[in-house]
């Protein structure tokens, strides 16, 4: 029996959406043609993979055991093919979080990680979808939950946050601030918090009421409006350059100092020869730098990754 990959790629990706739209999409084909794909797939092996109802998508016994090796064919397939034609072209790297520049970061491990192409991506969601489809090779940027089942993610900085605000501000003269005393003033953001995931779980752990919203039209107009209103603050990695915008003040956070986290992001399974070549630069600059220290007596994470190492 030979299978074609086509179907058993639509199958797979099939069972990691649990959903023939999602799924089609990452693919960049219609919704038809995938259920085609995976219909011809069924009728091939003489057994249903999918249930299909009004409960929406599950996978059969079948379906289930199907799964881990079809995704080690899969594998295998772009192995094979990468070792045929050679993969000698650079690494396809996107990024995400443009307001918190990223790449700072990767500017600093460019150099030892071979030739990279960089791109634009938007946001975590669409970065996912060309990851996906093969469009890039990997991304970086800050990774939360939900993470797609075929990417895989490695932590690669973690970045103390300060707080900007206008020279006005009550707060502007303070050597550093404890995040709570921000109670009585306006987060702004640019964007809407429930988007902002960094920005949205900040405001909950240390009750930022009172939030505003820009429109997302760069770094200089978000904070300018910061600037203007003695009310308002922003948040942003300590390593980004502000631009010379008169009376902005920038001011370390402590007790806790919150750290944004920064990571690789790529396709399970990916054979391009320079992601080892980038993961590498990027652990080595992580060494050097001490960009995963962590003390959780001293500093916040949404989410404290298990592979952040703690501050001897």
């Amino acid at each position: 029996m030979d299978l074609d990959m086509a179907q058993v790629r639509a199958f797979v990706r099939t069972a990691e959406e649990l959903h023939f739209g999602r799924a089609a999409g990452t693919l960049g084909v219609s919704q038809q043609a995938l259920s085609k794909r995976i219909a011809r797939l069924e009728s091939l092996l003489g057994t249903r993979l999918f249930e299909r109802g009004g409960n929406g998508v599950h996978l059969t016994p079948a379906g289930r055991r199907f799964l881990p090796p079809a995704r080690q064919a899969l594998t295998a397939a772009d192995s094979a093919v990468a070792a045929a034609v050679g993969d000698d072209r650079p690494l396809r790297v996107d990024v995400w979080g443009h307001l918190y520049a990223p790449m700072r970061t990767l500017a600093q491990v460019a150099g030892e990680a071979g030739e990279l192409v960089s791109g634009h991506g938007r946001d975590l969601p669409s970065v996912t979808n060309a990851l996906l489809r093969g469009d890039i090779d990997a991304a970086f940027g800050r990774v939360h939950p939900p993470l797609h089942a075929g990417l895989t993610h490695r932590l690669v900085r973690l970045e103390p946050v300060d707080v900007v605000l206008g020279a006005d501000h009550p707060l502007a003269a303070e050597p550093a601030l404890r995040p709570d005393r921000l109670r009585g003033s306006v987060l702004w953001a640019p964007g809407a918090l429930d988007r902002l995931d960094f920005l949205h779980r900040f405001a909950d752990r240390f009750g930022i009421r009172d939030t505003g919203t820009s429109v997302n039209l760069g770094l200089a107009h978000l904070l300018g409006e910061v600037a203007a209103d003695p009310r308002r603050f922003t948040l942003l990695p300590a390593d980004v350059p502000l631009p010379e915008i008169p009376g902005l003040r920038s001011v370390p956070l402590v007790d806790p100092t919150p750290l944004y986290a920064w990571s690789l992001l790529w396709r399970t399974g990916s054979g391009h020869p320079g992601l080892s070549g980038l993961t590498a630069a990027c652990a080595a600059e992580a060494g050097r730098s001490r960009w995963l220290e962590y003390d959780p007596a001293r500093d916040w994470l949404p989410e404290p990754p298990s592979s952040a190492a703690p501050a001897a």
